[in-house]
């Protein structure tokens, strides 16, 4: 019966150690999250070869961000009723292509059709932790999806950090065939240590409602994006906005009246679930601010009297604190999550960015403060991102994981456009005269903007009910 988890029979189901299907799923999040951030520091490089306007080059990163945020969430539905792993391999597929295209392209156009092919890739997180709920030792669960979680954010700050050496290096194309490389072993990996889903539910498509969804996303993101740079008052933005408002409440009242929805709209309504989406949105937030912020800051000239006349090269390095730090986080996350919950992690996780950014906008710090607050908010975000996921698998069934985890990634994505905007706005408004710098006073005041919205993340998170245990959805 439709809605109904199904599992394989025995005889298909010889299952691989769990270890080598993390190892697998791992290496496909660390390419997907690499590719979301190892374009942005490069994007005035890759415009000028590419000898392309700065709107296009704007598309570059828009593109792959909009078509994650649709894909994400109907990709990972489509896991669930037919089988994670072979969903999995659907998106690494696509992932890779789109990666070599945009790798071999030589005109803005190719390159951000290749970029959005790799939007693909956005599902890998949802199948991802879908899968190892499904595999992994009941005992190993949490900790795995942790793990994989806190890979978004090690991901990006590895893209970041590396996106000035391998342009200086081996130029922007590069930045696409290190990803590549990575995707074509993960391909490789799940075929051979991903087993068949045990999990499964029977049932059709909503092809109308994943077209629905898909229009509300594009109108929004892309209102959101060129926002900045049309006007806020523009009709084309009002339009987005508008289109995306109407084309959401049709979408939900499709939903609620389809025996077989594409997004279940009395899951979206639990407690726990629009608790942590809408924590998920403000941490989004905070996550992709600091990797956009943050470079900006310290890329200032010296003479500005704040900045730090910092390379593309040498703002990547401010980040490395951050990134090195996520990964004891997720093991700390999994410790704490033992003792008090996983909402604790998550609560722990938002204040400690919370703190950071708030120093950052009081202050006027120096390098070695630079890379302290960095450390932190990777300590932060790593703890919040690894607590995500299982407060969102821990309130659903394990035959909506995949739905459920694929629209916590799309309220995650909507949160870093909008983090990213109000702040580039916030700046923007701020600039003055030749120098054409915004002032530091509008750099405080976007650290600060950041601080609340990670604030208002641990609020977001008292309010969720405590999960149940996460177990694997069949014991083999």
């Amino acid at each position: 019966m439709a809605g109904e988890a199904t599992a394989l029979a025995p005889e298909r189901t010889a299952r691989q150690h769990y270890q080598l299907t993390f190892a697998a799923i791992a290496l496909a999040s660390t390419a997907v999250a690499m590719l979301q951030s190892i374009v942005s520091p490069a994007l005035p490089e890759i415009q000028r070869v590419l000898g392309t306007s700065t709107t296009a080059a704007t598309w570059i990163m828009t593109a792959y961000l909009v078509s994650s945020a649709v894909l994400a969430p109907i990709l990972g539905r489509l896991g669930d009723m037919y089988g994670k792993d072979r969903v999995m391999l659907i998106s690494l597929g696509f992932l890779a292509l789109g990666t070599a295209l945009s790798a071999v392209a030589t005109s803005a156009a190719v390159m951000i059709a290749g970029r959005v092919v790799q939007g693909a890739g956005g599902a890998v997180y949802p199948l991802g932790y879908g899968i190892i709920r499904d595999e992994f030792p009941h005992d190993k669960v949490a900790a795995g999806i942790a793990r994989t979680s806190a890979v978004l954010g090690i991901g990006a700050g590895i893209g970041v950090v590396l996106s000035g050496p391998i342009v200086d290096v081996a130029g922007y194309h590069w930045l696409f065939w290190v990803p590549f490389i990575m995707e074509i072993v993960a391909l490789v990996g799940t075929i051979l240590f991903v087993p068949r889903s045990p999990v499964r539910v029977p049932g059709r498509v909503s092809w109308l409602g994943a077209l629905l969804l898909s229009g509300w996303l594009v109108c929004v993101l892309l209102g959101v994006s060129q926002g900045n740079a049309w006007g806020w008052t523009d009709g084309r933005t009002l339009g987005l906005f508008a289109a995306g408002a109407v084309l959401f409440v049709v979408w939900v009242l499709v939903e609620l009246r389809s025996a077989e929805p594409l997004i279940d709209m009395a899951m979206m309504r639990i407690r726990g679930v629009w608790t942590v989406n809408a924590a998920a949105f403000l941490m989004g937030w905070g996550n992709f601010v600091s990797f956009v912020l943050l470079p900006q800051f310290v890329e200032v000239p010296a003479d500005s009297g704040y900045g730090f006349g910092a390379s593309v090269t040498q703002a990547g390095l401010f980040l490395l604190p951050m990134t090195i730090m996520m990964m004891p986080a997720a093991s700390a996350a999994s410790r704490l999550g033992a003792t008090g919950g996983p909402r604790l992690p998550m609560i722990v996780g938002a204040l400690a960015c919370a703190a950071a950014f708030a120093f950052l906008a009081i202050a006027t710090p120096a390098r070695w403060e630079i890379y302290l607050a960095s450390a932190v908010l990777g300590f932060g975000v790593g703890l919040g991102f690894a607590s995500l996921a299982n407060l969102i698998v821990g309130a659903v069934r394990p035959d909506q994981t995949g739905a459920a985890t694929g629209m916590n990634t799309v309220t995650r994505v909507i949160g870093a456009s909008v983090g990213a905007t109000v702040c580039a706005t916030l700046l923007e408004r701020s600039i003055v005269g030749a120098t054409g710098l915004p002032t530091e006073a509008a750099f405080d005041l976007a650290f600060g903007v950041s601080a609340v919205a990670c604030l208002l993340a641990a609020a977001f998170t008292l309010l969720a009910p405590r999960p149940r245990a996460l177990t694997r959805a069949v014991e083999i």
